[in-house]
């Protein structure tokens, strides 16, 4: 069985956020970490080929510094990866971003694409689906869990849906994303980051993508405009107040209630 893995190198938002002049993030310039969602399909991957010896290839599309999730996915245990990089594929929306990925997978065999449900830079979880319908295969979304029967050819995943779920079957090849809930990935081993670091990341450009025209790559073929982008809006500094007695301070909070029109 073979299995694709799109993961993508985000933000750590913790450390903050830059944007560019033209709305889009300023990747080159933020600490970065593997999408949660994304590791959380690796992970499910991972045991897939614990269990049935399955061969495991991560892709990942961004700047040439986006190597380094790749990296990390081949030191918990991935077997290849592939890195798309390429100036003119800067800048693009989901739609765009999707495309290119198909592009890229459209060279490569396989049983099962996983990926994550979303990215927490754009939380739109638009692209796995997107790639799905570029490639005409079944989707299943919001992964809660992921089984598979080999020698049925057949997924079956539990689906998160508001309070419930669902079990839903598809036949292989299908495209599932996942939910960072799905399981708790496991570490970098020693032994694999060692591996790791002597292993080789194909890297592919325009050139490499199949049945992809340029009209729909990068920021010329993102149909999504950015009117405005920002980091976070900071808090103003609060008001401290120090009643006399608990009364008083009820009278001060029913006060403040009625200001804002809550009571």
């Amino acid at each position: 069985m073979k299995i694709i893995v799109c993961i993508k190198q985000v933000p750590d938002t913790k450390g903050g956020v830059e944007f560019n002049p033209d709305g889009t993030l300023n990747r080159a310039a933020m600490l970065t970490i593997m999408n949660p969602d994304d590791k959380a399909g690796l992970e499910a991957a991972l045991r897939l080929k614990d269990k049935y010896g399955a061969e495991v290839t991560v892709l990942t599309m961004g700047l040439p510094k986006a190597a380094d999730v790749l990296q990390e996915a081949l030191a918990m245990g991935a077997d290849k990866a592939i890195l798309v990089t390429d100036r003119v594929l800067g800048g693009a929306d989901t739609w765009a971003t999707s495309t290119t990925i198909a592009g890229a997978i459209r060279n490569l065999e396989y049983d099962l694409i996983i990926t994550g449900r979303q990215a927490i830079d754009g939380d739109t979880a638009q692209v796995g689906p997107q790639i799905a319908e570029h490639l005409k295969l079944p989707v299943i979304s919001y992964a809660m869990d992921i089984q598979v029967d080999e020698a049925a050819k057949k997924v079956t995943v539990k689906r998160q849906y508001d309070d419930r779920y669902h079990i839903v079957e598809a036949q292989m090849p299908c495209l599932v994303t996942a939910l960072a809930e799905l399981n708790e990935p496991r570490y970098m081993s020693v032994g694999g980051i060692f591996d790791a670091v002597k292993a080789e990341i194909t890297t592919w450009g325009r050139a490499d993508l199949k049945d992809v025209e340029d009209c729909n790559l990068g920021l010329k073929g993102s149909p999504t405009k950015i009117a405005k982008a920002s980091d976070k809006v900071r808090k103003g500094k609060g008001e401290k107040v120090t009643p006399d007695s608990p009364e008083e301070a009820v009278s001060y909070i029913v006060g403040k209630l009625n200001e804002k029109h809550a009571l």
